[in-house]
């Protein structure tokens, strides 16, 4: 026979520990919840209830006249929305609670506001940024829908989260937490997380729910692969060797003489031509369509080559479908667009194996990096502020006013530093040899792709 002064056992409807504690006489009391899950914890507690005679349900305190009295105005009163914020004011200055979600009917279900605030049509937040002029594109909004659909829902729904006023600030450190295991780039992880947090500080911004539970958030870090760039000697090869496209040769040799971005060569308007300058006012992705350049601004980009100049207008002017000054310079053989920036690379991953580089190697290159190519060498030749011009890079330290003037030292600059770098590329392709038939027999190409990828 035991000699254990209490037992221990589990109920169905509960994961604690209960003790029942035996009298003298050999009778057990009623069951006393020990708020323990580990039955060593619980006989711990049991023991010393048992040492110190506690072992009993301690007896409730009568209520007092005025208690009962608060309790029936309660169930009876009509209170206001304003009697109950008073209310729950009060209670968080006694430091009863910290803060409290109460349904006044209109609580938000957690998967349609961020599916909403990631949806073009439907979201206050695009709404009000376009209203503000603030630069967003479609582009952007897909891809944020896409992390809320991947990333946030699936973690909802395994952590049986309902409405956005229950997401608590420890649910998003654990988020972050999960996102962390991801093998993905600190730059993507940030992208992941923020799709969520931007759309629960602008719950907060404005009131939906009470506490901005986004602050102190720590996002990850690091270093971004630096991408690789051409030498100088492959570029001379490179554009001495026969491409199989003239179009995608012309637009890559734009792009290491001026820096232009992919989706500024694209949105290229044959009104956008002048005498040896490029007037950039637009940027083209397949989302948005001809959208305003990444930074929000136009700019004049310094071109010095009349062979160059001349391609463009040729080429802009031969497009079938348009040929007034709207029409695109690298027109598609879809009306109203311009071709694919990904022919320009599968044709420049081309070339790169005709100079001789193997087609491993070549993966290592990609379009953007012409940029980083004309930025790495012009550095060396122009200042920082005129390069910035070219370029339309923001940085985080603006420069002051006075920056804002450009000089004809810095357009002089500009043009020379091009001629010295770029010249004898550029000089040795007196002309384009653009085959019209071919251009305007073209259907359309498709290469061959991976998930997306070239191969």
């Amino acid at each position: 026979m035991s000699n254990i002064p209490f037992t221990l056992s589990k109920r169905k409807d509960s994961t604690f520990y209960y003790v029942r504690f035996k009298t003298e006489s050999g009778k057990y009391l009623t069951a006393i919840s020990t708020k323990q899950t580990d039955k060593k914890q619980a006989e711990k507690v049991a023991w010393e209830w048992f040492r110190k005679g506690e072992i009993r349900k301690p007896r409730k305190e009568p209520e007092t006249i005025q208690a009962k009295a608060t309790k029936a105005f309660i169930r009876q009163a009509d209170i206001s929305n304003d009697d109950l914020d008073y209310v729950i004011q009060e209670m968080k200055r006694r430091g009863i609670i910290k803060s409290i979600v109460y349904n006044n009917g209109n609580l938000h279900n957690a998967e349609t506001y961020f599916l909403d605030f990631w949806t073009w049509e439907k979201s206050p937040y695009i709404k009000e940024k376009l209203r503000k002029n603030h630069t967003i594109g479609k582009r952007h909004v897909s891809k944020e829908y896409g992390n809320i659909k991947n990333y946030w829902l699936p973690f909802l729904r395994k952590n049986k989260i309902e409405t956005l006023e229950e997401i608590t600030k420890q649910n998003v450190k654990h988020f972050v937490d999960e996102i962390a295991e991801l093998p993905k780039s600190f730059g993507s992880k940030n992208d992941i997380v923020r799709a969520g947090t931007t759309a629960l500080k602008y719950a907060f911004n404005n009131d939906l729910i009470p506490k901005d539970i986004t602050q102190g958030i720590v996002y990850f870090s690091g270093k971004y692969n630096e991408r690789e760039i051409l030498t100088p000697e492959i570029v001379q090869a490179l554009f001495n060797v026969q491409w199989n496209d003239e179009r995608a040769k012309l637009a890559n040799m734009l792009a290491m003489c001026t820096g232009l971005r992919a989706g500024e060569i694209q949105g290229l308007r044959l009104q956008d031509l002048g005498q040896d300058r490029l007037y950039i006012n637009h940027s083209w992705n397949l989302q948005d369509g001809l959208k305003c350049t990444k930074n929000g601004e136009s700019r004049i980009v310094y071109l010095p080559f009349k062979p160059m100049i001349q391609a463009l207008k040729e080429l802009a002017e031969s497009n079938p479908y348009n040929s007034a000054i709207d029409s695109f310079v690298f027109w598609a053989t879809i009306p109203g667009k311009p071709m694919e920036s990904k022919t320009w690379l599968y044709e420049l991953r081309q070339a790169l194996q005709k100079v001789g580089m193997n087609k491993a190697e070549t993966k290592k290159y990609c379009f953007h990096a012409w940029r980083h190519f004309y930025s790495t060498y012009m550095s060396e030749h122009v200042n920082q502020k005129a390069l910035q011009k070219q370029t339309g890079h923001k940085t985080v330290s603006m420069l002051e006013h006075y920056a804002e003037h450009e000089t004809l030292q810095d357009i002089d600059n500009i043009k020379n530093a091009q001629i010295a770098l770029f010249g004898n590329v550029v000089n040795k392709t007196e002309y384009f040899d653009f085959d019209y038939k071919k251009l305007n027999g073209y259907v359309k190409v498709e290469y061959k792709t991976a998930g997306g990828k070239l191969v």
